[in-house]
């Protein structure tokens, strides 16, 4: 999905990048390169894998141990991590033929047309990497087209209360050109924002994206008849209690992000079975995974800095111990069959 980098977040960043080299690797990380070092003999053999998707498929990176994001898919502005779960799976099955097209703020759109990315470079068409002999698709897509995840960070909070403002009373902050950059002050009350009038606006975005991710799969079908399609859902971040400077977000605004995240997942899930394709259940075994774990059980980060797999990442995205996580789970469903 694709936040508004915090102001914060970049700061962290820049200062974390020396250390990383040097920065212990807890052994859930660790463990995932050795789990993917030799082809598994599964029951059926894959040679042209095409993954497609968002910034939580690609994993996107800033740096991380194995250096800069992977451009040999995709252009430096998708962020795409060398570890993310797509790579991990493709060098676990020994495909042949890996086109892994997946780009930090992607949306359905994204699938047909080019995506301008921030570095003024373009990302073709993702569906451009699909051919008639592609045997295996998998796809994380929808919480850009819902706007969740900017809907995310409009719930940050300086405060552990919202502060009891007039609507349009906050005051914005100065523009700095860059579309990640939030435009006001965090001061939260997001919940009572998105159901102002007694509609919530964000449960409207996620219905009206259900239809987009059917067609999409529906096509991915028609381009590529021959492909097993997985469908894969989100990481548990959203944890089910506060845990304020930690998640600096209100308990009344956790708890609505929590509900609307739920919602987000439940819809990739329904739109799987409509599409199509086979869903894979990323969130439950993450449960407990969330933003609110220790640093080196948690698999999304508030930040983006993390030491649950060394890296500097985008701020509320997966870190290298969830792309492990989600690559597990994936695996799961591939060997189902």
């Amino acid at each position: 999905m694709k936040p508004r980098l915090q102001v914060s977040g970049i700061v962290l960043a820049a200062l974390a990048l020396g250390a990383l080299a040097h920065a212990p690797s807890p052994a859930v990380a660790a463990g995932s390169s050795a789990e993917i070092a030799q082809p598994a003999q599964a029951k059926r053999v894959y040679r042209e894998y095409v993954s497609l998707g968002d910034s939580w498929s690609a994993d996107v990176k800033l740096a991380d141990l194995n250096g800069t994001p992977d451009t040999r898919h995709v252009p430096l502005g998708c962020a795409q991590s060398q570890t993310n779960y797509p790579k991990l799976l493709a060098r676990r099955l020994g495909v042949r033929v890996h086109r892994d097209a997946t780009c930090g703020s992607a949306t359905t759109d994204d699938f047909y047309r080019a995506q301008k990315l921030p570095t003024g470079q373009t990302n073709p068409p993702q569906f451009a990497r699909l051919t008639r002999t592609t045997d295996l698709v998998t796809v994380g897509i929808g919480g850009n087209d819902a706007g969740i995840a900017s809907a995310a960070l409009d719930c940050l909070s300086l405060l552990p209360q919202a502060l009891p403002l007039p609507a349009g009373t906050v005051p914005p902050l100065p523009s700095l050109g860059l579309p990640l950059v939030p435009g006001q002050l965090p001061l939260g009350g997001c919940k009572e924002r998105f159901t102002a009038g007694g509609v919530d606006v964000l449960a409207k975005q996620i219905k009206a994206s259900e239809p987009k991710l059917v067609r999409a799969l529906r096509q991915i079908h028609q381009r590529s008849p021959r492909a097993r399609i997985l469908m894969v859902d989100y990481l548990a971040a959203v944890p089910t209690h506060t845990c304020y400077p930690q998640l600096p977000m209100t308990e009344s605004d956790r708890a609505y992000l929590y509900q609307t995240f739920r919602s987000l997942n439940s819809m990739v899930q329904r739109a799987a079975r409509k599409g199509g394709a086979e869903f894979v259940d990323t969130y439950t075994p993450s449960i407990g995974h969330d933003v609110c774990a220790p640093p080196d059980k948690r698999y999304v980060e508030v930040v983006g800095v993390s030491v649950n797999g060394p890296a500097v990442g985008v701020p509320a995205h997966p870190n290298s111990a969830g792309a492990a996580a989600q690559f597990r789970a994936v695996l799961e469903q591939v060997r189902s069959r």
